[in-house]
């Protein structure tokens, strides 16, 4: 499907069709593992030149980001949210991102020279915060839409870069079971990972690129894991390593939960496909959104509850790890 849109979007509001194929054709940026890359130079050339301008946007406020581990559900609930009449939603749009910090991209889908995986409040400048405020400000325009939701999944450990930039924002972190987030990681990559011109395109980056950025920046610098970083480094099987990604992702968000409770919801998959009207109206209410019975309506037509998926073989030497993680977010090990 383009853009994530399917016959209930289009029946429920028309008009957010046009909202979507805006938000994917000309600023999303088309990433590593998909097609129609043709367009990324023309998505460049929009975004640069905004970027650049003189001219006045909407202001961003309180903009939303949905954080979390990849394959957990943040695009389904991007989608959901972007039925929402205020707002305006960018599914992980890494060509804006790559364009407010060049070191930004793990994945290597526009660049191979150094990356961070993480970026604090000193990684931000004034010139990055005039360009965030003129490209996401630009979009907002473009669309007509109040608020915006952006999903980028890895910005979770980003959190004090972003604030840096919109003191307002607000961050949904997403959580779900462990057993069926690695599952779901391990089968997009054996499904979509491809070999073009001799690099090797899944969801580990360019030839591993992101591997090897969260191994060398992350799991070396945890005290759970540094003993053991040059076992998880040498990893092949893609559960290991949906594995590592998730205990560092959903431990990364336990700490923000501790540390920025203000500006940070967490919302639990399974909650939000078992019970999404109360599950959305205190993400609403935290986000300050205002009610809209129609994107209600649609997410109850969407969301359906998952069938678990059952557990795997988790490494020895993570399983403690993984399991204490589990446990902390109030899943059954």
């Amino acid at each position: 499907m383009i853009a994530q849109i399917d016959p209930l979007y289009i029946k429920t509001r028309p008009m957010k069709v046009l909202t979507r194929l805006m938000s994917y054709a000309f600023f999303e940026g088309r990433p590593v593992t998909t097609k129609g890359r043709w367009i990324n130079p023309l998505v460049f050339s929009i975004l640069k030149t905004v970027a650049m301008n003189n001219s006045r946007y909407k202001p961003v406020e309180k903009p939303i980001f949905i954080l979390g581990t990849g394959r957990s559900g943040t695009t389904i609930l991007g989608i959901v949210l972007s039925m929402h009449r205020e707002i305006g939603y960018l599914n992980e749009p890494k060509a804006i991102w790559h364009l407010i910090h060049p070191s930004e991209d793990i994945i290597g889908n526009y660049s191979q020279a150094d990356a961070k995986y993480r970026l604090t409040e000193k990684d931000a400048t004034d010139e990055m915060l005039q360009r965030a405020s003129q490209m996401f400000g630009a979009y907002l325009t473009a669309t007509r839409s109040q608020r915006l939701v952006d999903k980028y999944p890895e910005l979770i450990f980003r959190v004090g870069f972003v604030r840096a930039l919109f003191p307002d924002a607000r961050f949904i972190f997403l959580i779900r079971n462990g057993w069926d987030t690695c599952h779901s990681i391990a089968t997009w990559s054996e499904r979509l990972g491809v070999q073009i011109n001799g690099e090797k395109h899944d969801w580990w980056g360019v030839n591993d690129r992101k591997w090897t950025l969260l191994v060398e920046q992350l799991i070396k610098t945890d005290p759970a894991f540094s003993e053991i970083a040059d076992e998880i480094k040498n990893f092949e099987r893609h559960l290991d390593r949906a594995a590592v990604e998730w205990i560092v992702t959903m431990r990364e968000g336990i700490r923000l939960m501790q540390t920025s409770s203000d500006c940070i919801h967490l919302v639990r998959f399974e909650d939000l496909t078992l019970e999404p009207d109360k599950t959305l109206d205190a993400l609403c209410e935290f986000c300050e959104l205002p009610t809209d019975n129609t994107f209600l309506e649609y997410a109850r037509q969407t969301l359906h509850p998952v069938p678990a998926r059952k557990p795997f073989d988790v490494y020895s030497k993570i399983a403690p790890v993984f399991h204490d993680t589990m446990g902390t977010l109030k899943y059954n090990t």
